[in-house]
């Protein structure tokens, strides 16, 4: 098993704070994203950053993960887990974590399962290692794909070499529980006592293109400059599916426009609330530098007065 550098991934320093791996991983999944990217190895890329801040967006599988690099190693080096996998040893999730399939949280190395712990059994739950719920009952966390929390559905997941399928309940909010009845650990009580069942704690699964507060969804908008002083009519991706945005003009970076009812749905519906990012384009070629040059001559030094 080989050992993965997730900040090299991202590009950011080991000290770079919450904010910044954030907006790393932003831009460099509206790079990779298949969906859009036409680079070769694009869909690998797309895996390799979402794999990255998975491990990093959350304080608790960071410091696990920066205990494992402390130790010297560098990307390709070859990593022997201890028995049991990391998660005890490294200070991982005290519970089994599951990823449905599709989104952003599956399909992920062995090295960040031996990390953080996949299939270490039932270790307790909410930082109380040991205390295991009766009967067997067996409690892990499910990261559902924010799409699948928009519509609705079911997702298959792997649970000790079982295929099993999940009902997701529309709008279902982090936190609550998913029960899936005979599915658990053997009886506890040392007589073999009755088969527990399956707790599934739900989690969103990080998104390459939106983030949740509340039931409200948020989407960062790039805008060439020309967009946002001139005003425009861009597509805008939501979970329901692209619609067209009217951006006003002399709009300013940070400013943030609502698409009612386009969030998660629950009562309220949540709304998608777009924030517009203005980027300057580079200049590849000789038209596109003397059209930069046409813009400072007319707007001169004063404009950040204006």
């Amino acid at each position: 098993m080989q050992f993965k550098d997730y900040y090299e991934a991202l590009g950011v320093e080991p000290s770079a704070g919450e904010a910044e791996i954030k907006t790393a991983y932003r831009r460099l999944a509206r790079k990779y994203h298949p969906d859009v990217s036409k680079e070769a190895g694009a869909e690998d890329k797309f895996k390799a950053i979402n794999e990255a801040y998975e491990a990093l967006r959350d304080p608790q599988k960071r410091s696990a993960y920066d205990q494992l690099r402390a130790r010297g190693y560098r990307p390709g080096d070859e990593v022997q887990p201890p028995p049991g996998g990391f998660g005890g040893g490294y200070g991982g999730a005290d519970f089994d974590e599951i990823f449905a399939g599709g989104g952003a949280g599956g399909g992920f190395s062995d090295f960040f399962e031996s990390l953080f712990g996949r299939g270490r059994g039932p270790a307790g739950f909410g930082g109380q290692p040991g205390r295991a719920p009766p009967r067997g009952d067996t409690r892990a966390k499910l990261a559902v794909a924010l799409e699948t929390i928009y519509e609705g559905g079911s997702v298959r997941i792997s649970v000790n070499d079982r295929i099993l399928e999940v009902r997701i309940p529309k709008g279902i909010r982090p936190g609550q529980l998913i029960r899936l009845a005979g599915q658990g650990g053997r009886g506890r009580d040392g007589q073999g006592g009755p088969q527990g069942d399956l707790l599934l704690e739900i989690e969103y699964a990080a998104h390459p293109q939106f983030e949740v507060d509340g039931r409200n969804v948020i989407h960062v908008l790039p805008l060439a400059p020309w967009e946002a002083a001139l005003g425009a009519t861009i597509s805008v991706p939501t979970l329901g599916g692209a619609v067209e945005l009217k951006i006003p003009p002399n709009s300013e970076a940070g400013r943030k426009l609502r698409l009612r009812g386009r969030g998660l749905p629950g009562t309220p519906q949540g709304d998608q609330i777009v924030e517009l990012e203005v980027l300057a384009p580079r200049a590849h070629t000789d038209e596109q530098r003397e059209a930069y040059e046409r813009m400072r001559d007319v707007f001169g030094d004063d404009w950040r007065r204006a």
